[in-house]
C-alpha cells in the first residue's frame, strides 16, 4: 500500500466521483478544506446529534439510543467540557475497491481539545461519514459548520482486496444522515 498524493486524489475524484463535492484546491477561508498535499480536508455539514445527558446513566452500543440524542442544525454547535456530539461530513463519498482511508482530526480543533474519531473507510464503502467529536478539554469549545473538520489520507492497494464493504452488506453502507451504532 501507498500513500496517494494530490494528483492521484484530484483524478480519481474527477473520474469516478468518489468526493461529492470536490474541491480541488485547498480553500483556505475559515478553518481549510479540499485537496492536501497527500490526503482531503472534508467538512462538517450543518446537522449534529446531541446526548441529552440528564438522567442518563450510559450509552450502550447494542441498546437503541435514538432517544437519547436530539437532531440539531446550526452553522455552529458548542460542545460542552469533557463531552461529545455526533456529526455528519458535507461531503459524500465514494471509496475505489482498491483503496482504505485513514482519517485524522484537523490541527486547529486539536489545539483547543476537539478529537475527531472517524473509522476508516473501507474499500466500496459509500456514503455521508458520522462523526464522533470530543471535547477533551475542561471548557466549551465552539465548531462550525461548512468548515474543514478532518483529513482523511488515501492508501491504495496494489490489487483489489477480495472482499469490500459492498459485498459484506456493510451496515452503514450509504449512509444518507448522522447514524447511531447498529447491530446488525
Amino acid at each position: 500500500m501507498a500513500v496517494k498524493s494530490d494528483g492521484w486524489i484530484i483524478e480519481r475524484a474527477r473520474s469516478e466521483h468518489m468526493i461529492e463535492p470536490f474541491s480541488e484546491d485547498q480553500v483556505r477561508t475559515g478553518i481549510s478544506f479540499g485537496v492536501s498535499c497527500y490526503g482531503y480536508d472534508f467538512r462538517l455539514s450543518d446537522e449534529f446529534k446531541v446526548p441529552m445527558t440528564k438522567g442518563l446513566s450510559e450509552l450502550d452500543p447494542k441498546v437503541d439510543n435514538s432517544d437519547f440524542f436530539t437532531a440539531v442544525t446550526a452553522e455552529s454547535v458548542l460542545i460542552p467540557a469533557n463531552s461529545f456530539i455526533l456529526g455528519k461530513s458535507l461531503e459524500y463519498f465514494r471509496i475505489p475497491r482498491s483503496v482504505i482511508t485513514i482519517c485524522t482530526g484537523k490541527s486547529t480543533y486539536a489545539r483547543c481539545g476537539i478529537v475527531v474519531n472517524v473509522t476508516p473507510f473501507e474499500p466500496e464503502w459509500e456514503g455521508y461519514a458520522t462523526l464522533s467529536l470530543a471535547n477533551a478539554s475542561p471548557i466549551p469549545v465552539r465548531i462550525y459548520a461548512n468548515e474543514g473538520i478532518a483529513q482523511l489520507l488515501f492508501l491504495e492497494a496494489a490489487e483489489d482486496c477480495i472482499k469490500s464493504y459492498k459485498d459484506k452488506s456493510g451496515k452503514y453502507q450509504n449512509q444518507q444522515k448522522i447514524t447511531l451504532p447498529k447491530l446488525d
